[in-house]
């Protein structure tokens, strides 16, 4: 399984996306939400520590939101929170939501919420499996504050029963910066390609709103001919599942890009194993994207390496390189040893043995 699951994040991949800034120190937000993020959050605490002086001196604020607050205290999102990571962080780490399928009156979730107000229309993932045939060497670029996750919907009677709709809002401005980001990105990668996800066979007005500007976005007068190098192709949402290998970077409406980077997760094993960022122009929140899972929350077997990889790729888009390589070659060489490794892996390990696994090699 071990030899199956390497990742290689190419080093070069993948540039600061507002610049590094020389810092003194580097104020982390750590809000472990609910689940196994009450587990693998201090992983990924623990292995930024490990770096030393290749990063700033590290400050950390315990930070609160989550379902399970949300039934305790009826706010899922304080605003102690907000107000933390916005005066007095420069970045953060969530760990996962509990969020029910059903609808619960007065609760929305936090990261969604945390998305909105710091502005953080990115959601970036990467995917790279390189010692398996088809190899996979993948970003999904979501956009991540409007479509249907804009939640406006209603329910109403009608003579033959129940009629439920929901609006879906795909704007120009946030169809142009998710596009700029998803650019950006394929500059910094050899192939240099973008492709455009959408229906707009079907969904002619709001894919298609969608598609013509991320199109336009390499013609735009600020964009001065910067991304004249990047070839722009474009797949409908329904047969892109199936092609990921042939994709550099994929660049998404919000449901489609997180129905595609869940689904992506599949080619290199296992959720554990992918990690992510939540971007704006100004701040980064990394997150692992395998959720709460409450079926083994408690009992220690949580891989941590999805968390460590979004710590990682947070140090990354903060300009730190060689810190952000560091933890891609630890996390790497646990998984090539294939010694130490929890359950999802075919392993017998525990948390704490993969974390101290990886400290190791740090």
């Amino acid at each position: 399984m071990a030899e199956d699951t390497v990742w290689r994040l190419r080093e070069s991949r993948s540039c600061p996306l507002y610049g590094y800034r020389a810092r003194q120190s580097l104020r982390i937000g750590l809000i472990p939400a609910d689940g196994i993020g009450r587990e693998v959050i201090p992983a990924a605490r623990r292995a930024l520590e490990a770096l030393g002086s290749d990063i700033p001196k590290l400050e950390f604020r315990d930070l609160l939101a989550g379902f399970e607050l949300f039934t305790k205290t009826g706010t899922a999102l304080p605003d102690e929170t907000v107000h933390v990571l916005k005066e007095e962080c420069d970045a953060a780490l969530f760990g996962a939501v509990s969020s029910p399928s059903r609808k619960v009156a007065g609760y929305s979730s936090p990261i969604v919420a945390l998305r909105k107000v710091l502005d953080l229309y990115a959601n970036i993932r990467q995917y790279c499996l390189l010692d398996k045939k088809p190899s996979v060497d993948l970003i999904v670029v979501r956009e991540n504050t409007e479509c249907l996750y804009v939640k406006q919907e209603t329910i109403t009677r009608t003579e033959s029963g129940r009629e439920a709709r929901a609006t879906r809002l795909i704007t120009e401005c946030a169809s142009r910066r998710i596009g700029k980001m998803a650019f950006e990105l394929a500059l910094a990668r050899p192939r240099k390609q973008v492709t455009i996800i959408h229906k707009s066979n079907v969904l002619s007005i709001t894919d298609g709103l969608f598609r013509e500007t991320v199109r336009g976005v390499p013609g735009l007068p600020e964009v001065s001919g910067r991304f004249d190098g990047v070839t722009i192709a474009e797949q409908l949402v329904d047969s892109a599942v199936y092609r990921f290998a042939i994709y550099d970077v994929m660049v998404a409406p919000n449901l489609y890009g997180d129905i595609l980077s869940d689904a992506a997760a599949a080619l290199v094993g296992s959720l554990g194993l992918v990690p992510s960022v939540n971007a704006g122009d100004s701040f980064v929140m990394g997150e692992p994207v395998h959720g709460s899972a409450p079926d083994i929350e408690g009992q220690g077997i949580a891989n941590p390496l999805a968390a460590i990889r979004s710590a990682g790729l947070m140090l990354r888009h903060l300009g730190y390189e060689n810190g952000a390589n560091r933890i891609d070659t630890a996390v790497n060489d646990v998984i090539r040893d294939g010694q130490v490794l929890t359950p999802d892996l075919g392993g017998k390990s525990k948390t704490d043995e993969v974390v101290e696994a990886v400290l190791r090699r740090l």
